[in-house]
């Protein structure tokens, strides 16, 4: 199977509110796939839906052969959300190693993915007295651990310097070169051009979905921010 995440006609609607508009999309294995959109467009609504916490209208949504939200997806899929998703009373350490136990996994796993998040240094610090980038780091190191076969990441690099960020898209990319699936997610459009693909959304609908150097390609321009725009004033005359 090619790809890890398949949506199909998938609508959200939130009271009376349409949320996702019938958004159709795939998500190849062994990928980094960006999800870039403003606040409030959505991104995290579809997020919620893939890890099978979201409530949808109607459509369709498998990840990894089975329906969103399946119990044996538990193991094999991580998530990290925008608020950190750790105990503020334990350390960095002592919540990884939780999450390893958890999974069954030796402390030494936790200590690898602390590193890998640039917290070693830290490792003995509550969790509760770190910055919030540092709480983020915290939460995406527990995601991480175990290897899972899909990370869907809600806006990971917020708040993070700029040599971290470089630093997390390196990892982002070895662990996709080892064959993880990642679905990262950000407003951020110069984090667009480190993705393998992207899906670009706007007010709930879908309105780019191909790789970085095509979506340039199709809307004439190498800047992805001017091409984002270019797609949106498309999608708007033709709306109209």
């Amino acid at each position: 199977m090619d790809n890890a995440i398949e949506v199909r006609d998938l609508v959200v609607e939130r009271g009376r509110r349409r949320v996702l508009h019938g958004i159709t999309c795939t998500i190849p294995r062994g990928s980094v796939t960006g999800l870039l959109g403003p606040s409030g467009s959505g991104k995290t609504t579809l997020i919620r839906a893939i890890v099978g916490v979201q409530f949808v209208r109607s459509g369709a949504v498998t990840v990894l052969g089975r329906p969103a939200g399946s119990a044996p997806l538990r193991r094999e899929l991580g998530y990290v959300t925008q608020a950190p998703s750790v105990y503020a009373d334990l350390s960095v350490r002592e919540n990884a190693r939780y999450f390893a136990t958890l999974l069954g996994l030796h402390a030494a796993e936790a200590d690898r993915a602390i590193a890998d998040v640039g917290l070693s240094g830290a490792r003995h610090q509550l969790v509760g007295n770190l910055s919030g980038g540092q709480r983020s780091r915290a939460s995406l190191a527990c995601a991480m651990i175990g290897e899972p076969k899909l990370l869907v990441l809600d806006e990971p690099t917020v708040g993070q310097d700029p040599v971290l960020r470089a630093d997390l898209w390196g990892r982002f990319h070895e662990l996709a070169d080892a064959g993880t699936t990642l679905l990262v997610s950000s407003h951020v459009m110069d984090e667009a051009g480190r993705c393998d693909r992207l899906l670009l959304i706007r007010e709930g609908r879908l309105i780019g979905d191909d790789t970085p150097a095509a979506i340039r390609a199709s809307a004439g321009t190498d800047d992805l921010e001017e091409a984002f725009l270019r797609l949106i004033r498309e999608q708007e005359k033709v709306a109209a």
